[in-house]
């Protein structure tokens, strides 16, 4: 299994790495997009891919608008609360669907 790692902080280029990077599963930690980003929802729908949302923090024991995600319901899992080790649940999860 290869693993590319790409981050921005920038919504446009962040739909232009899911849609236009080849890769067979998807993992992304929206970040502060999670909650705003339409662009991001649909370019992961319209890539079509299976995708991993990742939080650092547990987001359900933050503010109550960071318990709204525009991609968890189009992921085929979430993780979260694990600090960086999240990350490697979901390598670890992607890597047995």
């Amino acid at each position: 299994m290869g693993i590319t790692i790409e981050q921005s902080n920038t919504e446009g280029k962040i739909v232009e790495l899911i849609t236009n990077t080849d890769y067979d599963f998807l993992i992304i930690n929206p970040a502060a997009y999670t909650h705003t980003s339409v662009a991001i929802r649909d370019a992961i729908l319209a890539a079509n891919k299976p995708t991993i949302e990742v939080h650092i923090s547990n987001v359900y024991k933050r503010e109550e608008f960071r318990k709204k995600s525009l991609v968890s319901d189009i992921a085929v899992g979430v993780i979260t609360g694990f600090g960086m080790q999240s990350y490697l649940l979901a390598v670890e999860a992607a890597a047995a669907f």
